[in-house]
């Protein structure tokens, strides 16, 4: 099977967002720049025409009789500031210059360039841009000294085009900024961290597709930064997995390899067990010597045998978490271990008959059980004359959760034993024992959530089972 790409082109998944986080990016300082630079605009272009009517006062302060300038003069002071009229004040006074034929305006809108704070000029420009036509525009401006005063009369359109054709040149220059910015930035930020990222994403994809592929193990490269370290990480996680696999699929094959032979073994011995009952009852007293000693081992053999495919087909199913009465289950497996009604051994049940937890019964009783039966074992083994065997189970409870302990006053564990207490095939504490009963019960009380260990006890032996009493509400 092919393996899936993140991306189908370049432009696409973190780029396209990149790209388009680029860009909206500089078009927002562009906006939010626009408004101050189109307030300037508009603050010049109506510097400029007040210019106009500065050279149209000096005209006036030379001519004393303003009636007698030639009309093709006025004119072309009023045709080159584009206005209808100016009027020049100082002192008290007011010159007037107009059109040969007065325009009468319908509305009128001041622009003071006597206000030099931004916020009025661009308020002003806002409303210039978004006003309609068929506006008559009146500036207000300082003459040559500070007591003479221009004001200008002209249509606003004039204004408001030129506004708009610099609005629209601001746009296309910000697109073009904006565009080559973005790509500029993409190529160098996908050169340093997306095409890093898209090889490790795409490797890990095909991987996992084939994790015991080798050639697909991510090599990785020599940046010391975090991607590197990314990279190196997974390229050590791909390998631990890797060998991990091969190591499964080896033992997997070897445990069923184990398990046929186990099973043909387990026939032969039972065969031989057989043969060796038969043998037991002839009156040769070698024989009877001997064959006690034999059955035994044969037993031995059997049962390591049994429990061997026992943990082979140990079901992975998780718990059935039902209401439990713990006394009774402990009553329960005391009686299947053979620890309870045993004339050997002294038995105490000292669970709370109203304790009640949550939990599947069927596999915690297995855990009792094997606890039990190991305890048994220990004892009976460890037989003394005037010695009497005790086995007790107690329960200490909290708000949250419940210790069980279970308690036997044999010989203890030995070193070796307590080295690797629950590792299969190698935490029996007799000979012959395979340990997988503490293996077993650790992966079912961890599986409740809970947790089996060794307790601390001046005689015998002591395993605490903590064990939560509802189970946890996810």
């Amino acid at each position: 099977m092919k393996a899936p790409n993140v991306t189908k082109n370049r432009f696409s998944g973190l780029s396209y967002k990149l790209i388009a986080t680029i860009i909206g990016v500089i078009l927002l300082v562009e906006i939010v720049i626009y408004f101050p630079s189109l307030a300037s605009f508009r603050t010049t272009w109506l510097q400029d025409r007040l210019r106009v009517g500065v050279v149209a006062a000096r005209v006036l302060d030379a001519v004393p009789d303003v009636l007698a300038l030639p009309r093709n003069l006025t004119d072309r002071l009023l045709g080159s500031a584009g206005a209808d009229a100016i009027v020049y004040r100082r002192e008290g006074q007011s010159q007037l210059i107009e059109r040969t034929e007065p325009v009468m305006p319908e509305r009128v809108v001041t622009a003071d360039l006597r206000q030099t704070d931004l916020g009025s000029q661009v308020m002003g420009a806002l409303d210039t841009l978004f006003a309609g036509p068929g506006r008559t525009l009146r500036i207000v401006g300082e003459g040559d000294n500070d007591e003479a005063l221009v004001e200008l009369l002209m249509p606003e359109n004039p204004l408001r085009r030129d506004m708009i054709d610099y609005s629209r040149g601001i746009i296309l220059v910000s697109f073009g900024i904006a565009a080559v910015t973005a790509f500029v930035l993409y190529m160098l930020v996908s050169t340093l961290f997306l095409d890093p990222i898209l090889r490790v994403t795409n490797n890990m994809l095909r991987f996992r597709k084939a994790p015991e592929n080798g050639s697909l193990i991510l090599s990785p490269s020599t940046r010391r930064d975090e991607i590197g370290i990314l990279e190196r990480e997974l390229s050590a996680m791909e390998q631990d997995l890797f060998s991990m696999l091969r190591q499964r699929r080896h033992l997997a094959d070897l445990g069923l390899a184990v398990a046929k032979i186990n099973h043909d073994l387990r026939n032969t011995l039972t065969s031989a067990q057989l043969l060796s009952d038969q043998v037991a009852t002839l009156d040769d007293p070698k024989v009877q010597r001997l064959a006690p000693r034999l059955v035994t081992t044969l037993d031995k053999a059997i049962g390591f045998a049994q429990s061997v495919l026992d943990f082979g087909r140990e079901a992975t199913a998780p718990p059935k978490f039902a209401p439990v009465m713990l006394h009774e289950l402990v009553e329960d497996a005391a009686l299947d271990a053979r620890a309870a009604g045993n004339p050997m051994l002294d038995w105490k049940n000292g669970v709370p008959e109203e304790l009640e937890l949550e939990a599947d019964p069927s596999q915690l009783g297995r855990v009792f059980v094997n606890l039990m039966k190991n305890a048994r074992e220990a004892l009976e083994a460890y037989s003394r004359e005037g010695f009497q065997g005790r086995i007790a189970v107690e329960a200490q409870t909290s708000d949250a959760e419940v210790i069980i302990s279970v308690i036997d006053n044999g010989p203890g564990l030995p070193p070796r034993a307590r080295d690797n207490l629950f590792v299969a095939f190698e935490g029996s504490a007799r000979s012959g024992g395979t340990g997988l009963g503490l293996a077993i019960a650790r992966e079912i009380t961890e599986a409740h959530g809970g947790a089996l260990a060794l307790g601390e006890s001046d005689v015998g032996t002591r395993f605490d089972i903590t064990l939560p009493l509802h189970r946890p509400q996810l």
